[in-house]
């Protein structure tokens, strides 16, 4: 098969623009903690900002994926109860060259959505119960794909760089506030100028914090699809995946308690970037010789004992919904 071949000169200028623009996103979230560090503590403060991330990045200890696969409730699937499913994500895994083949975790949600977590030694990627009944093998592998790439990419470490940055400027900017808040009277009493500046910077750097950790995400999100495509050389498996996902309509009470929450508006605050974008950009892309024509009339059997959830999804105690 010839996947990689897919319109190389395309897929190479949209790669190059989206690792370009994770670079400088990241570097503006340390630019921004460095320039709190200096407004309020001089040289010494920028010093202390590449020690702290440092620091974070050596000792921080790493998240074991099946912790969160418990936090989730996930249970990992066994060879027997999807195989079709089992050899599509090793083939993929091989093109992608992993060093090891993600494990694969069933969600029993009505939520049709997959995620990975871990790293390139050791990752799995959940599948939940509305995905497996809402994609045929063809979109399927497409969405295996899109995981596979988010794990090659490293962009689980990229994602924990940017938020262990992110919690550092937001320390150091809840510090900034606390200091110019005692100190508010005496500078009063001695009619000292104020910092409107460094004022500005504190109260906004949560703001642009957040705001630069979404273009970051959005930005990993078209690395990712695009990878895909070049893993199956099927574009339009992927296009067709998300354009079921669109369709996905919310509950009357998520819709009401929670409005924007899976589309929110502007797009600015979105986590992923817009569907018909994303559509758009695969479809412009060539289709090659791929998995396409052993899959594309094959549907997903799942095993009896997988049967739908009782339950619809919902708010959970630990910040997650499904």
């Amino acid at each position: 098969m010839h996947a990689l071949q897919l319109n190389e000169q395309e897929l190479r200028r949209h790669k190059l623009r989206n690792v370009v623009q994770s670079i400088l996103l990241v570097g503006g979230l340390t630019l921004l903690a460095a320039a709190i560090g200096w407004l309020l503590f001089g040289p010494a403060g920028i010093l202390w900002v590449i020690i702290l991330i440092g620091m974070a990045l050596a000792f921080s200890p790493t998240i074991s994926p099946q912790v969160i696969l418990r936090l989730y409730g996930a249970r990992r699937l066994r060879r027997s109860e999807l195989p079709e499913v089992q050899d599509a994500l090793a083939a993929l895994a091989r093109r992608a060259g992993l060093r090891s083949i993600p494990e694969l975790h069933y969600l029993p949600t009505s939520v049709p959505n997959a995620f990975a977590v871990g790293s390139a030694s050791s990752s799995a990627i959940v599948l939940t119960d509305g995905l497996l009944r809402a994609m045929n093998l063809r979109e399927l592998v497409g969405v295996l794909a899109h995981e596979v790439s988010h794990v090659r990419n490293h962009d689980l470490f990229i994602m924990g760089l940017a938020d262990i940055i992110s919690r550092i400027t937001g320390a150091m900017a809840t510090t900034g506030i606390v200091l110019l808040f005692l100190a508010l009277p005496s500078m009063l009493a001695e009619q000292e100028e104020f910092s409107w500046l460094l004022i500005a910077l504190l109260l906004g750097a949560p703001t642009v914090n957040t705001l630069i950790q979404l273009t970051l995400s959005r930005t990993r999100e078209f690395d990712a699809d695009l990878d895909a495509a070049a893993i199956t050389g099927d574009p339009a498996g992927l296009a067709s995946a998300l354009a079921k996902l669109q369709r996905y309509d919310p509950g009357f009470w998520e819709r009401m308690l929670f409005p924007g929450r899976r589309n929110p508006h502007p797009s600015v605050l979105r986590t992923h970037p817009a569907t018909e974008e994303r559509i758009e950009r695969l479809l412009a892309l060539r289709q090659v010789e791929s998995m396409r024509p052993a899959l594309e009339s094959r549907s997903i059997t799942l095993p009896g004992h997988l049967a739908p959830p009782a339950h619809r999804p919902r708010w959970r105690a630990s910040g997650l919904w499904h």
